[in-house]
């Protein structure tokens, strides 16, 4: 992991997400992007009118106070003697997250929320889950005041299909910088239901091509996916949560319409997602 990249809006959530951000480049020599991106319209926004009479003296005005911010904002404690770049764009926040991942070569997004209370401020509508959605590289859900975050315990919840595979060695690169125990769990509902035999082999068979040697193999009953998620988590005291965001079965719908909801908002534990 060499690029860190942190959406930044000056709240609380995103200062939370840049202290997490912190602890990772400490253990990893990451470099950390600070990315504030500030939405005008169309016309305001076009590069052709940065510098006509009408639109010039908005942006530089705008550009001149968040540089302020930035200045002060680099001088928290938590990022001494780390690399922290940063990058104020004049673009559309889902777009210019994508765009600004790819531009940097980024290994890791991460980004913060309300958690329970839903995403406030930079956050606000779906930018969140359409980031989750659509990035080619991790994303990392923050969720509250993470100042002392470690990592020991991560839930991947999945199908444990072939195409979950794809995947998995990336979750165990996240494991490693902690070098956390990772608890996978297959959630059985009324509506997917599948045996404990059935359950257990399909995991067995999943795991055994890895040379992984911390770990636990979980069934669990509940009445939804998301539910069974959130439940299996607190009861084990999970530090992360980590799940697959696409393919074609399994767990490829945890992050459309409520389900997304549940998951982001609703629990307060930090949400890894991986692309398949």
């Amino acid at each position: 992991m060499k690029r860190i990249l942190v959406p930044i809006d000056f709240s609380e959530q995103s200062a939370n997400a840049a202290k997490v951000a912190a602890k990772f480049a400490r253990k990893t020599g990451s470099e950390i992007y600070l990315l504030h991106m500030f939405e005008l319209p169309s016309d305001v926004i076009d590069p052709t009118n940065f510098t006509s009479s009408e639109t010039g003296p908005l942006k530089v005005m705008y550009m001149k106070k968040v540089h302020e911010k930035f200045e002060k904002f680099k001088q928290s404690e938590f990022f001494e003697g780390l690399t922290v770049i940063e990058s104020v764009q004049f673009h559309r926040t889902f777009e210019g997250i994508i765009d600004a991942s790819k531009q940097h070569e980024i290994d890791l997004i991460i980004m913060g929320s309300h958690g329970a209370s839903g995403l406030e401020e930079f956050f606000i509508g779906s930018n969140t889950e359409k980031v989750v959605r659509n990035s080619e590289i991790p994303v990392l859900v923050i969720k509250d005041n993470n100042e002392d975050f470690e990592v020991k315990d991560v839930v991947f919840a999945s199908d444990f299909t072939k195409e979950n595979k794809k995947t998995f060695d990336k979750l165990l690169d996240f494991v490693s910088i902690f070098e956390a125990k990772v608890h996978l769990v297959k959630i059985n509902t009324p509506y997917n239901f599948e045996t404990t035999r059935e359950s257990n082999y399909t995991m067995e068979a999943f795991i055994k091509e890895y040379d992984l040697k911390d770990y636990t193999i979980n069934i669990y009953n509940d009445s939804s996916i998301e539910r069974g998620i959130l439940n299996f988590s607190n009861e084990i005291d999970a530090d992360v949560i980590a799940l697959n965001t696409h393919g074609r079965s399994g767990l490829s719908h945890l992050f459309n319409g409520s389900i997304t909801e549940d998951l982001t908002n609703h629990s307060l534990k930090p949400v890894i997602t991986f692309k398949i």
